[in-house]
């Protein structure tokens, strides 16, 4: 897998959070926050969202 930049649209999409519920998530330390990319931008690294999500799985099977 590449670790290319996914912007948010395509993270809320992911994740199924919305805007709000992300950015609120990452001030508490409970989302990966995204990496800034120019000088108004900001992204997440692929393998760094998918790994979120697989511990996400991992504690909604317990």
């Amino acid at each position: 897998m590449t670790d290319r930049i996914m912007r948010r649209p395509e993270v809320e999409k992911i994740t199924g959070l919305s805007k709000s519920t992300l950015y609120r998530m990452i001030a508490r330390g409970d989302f990966p926050a995204p990496a800034k990319i120019g000088e108004r931008a900001v992204g997440w690294r692929a393998r760094t969202l998918h790994t979120w999500l697989e511990s996400t799985q991992e504690c909604d099977a317990r």
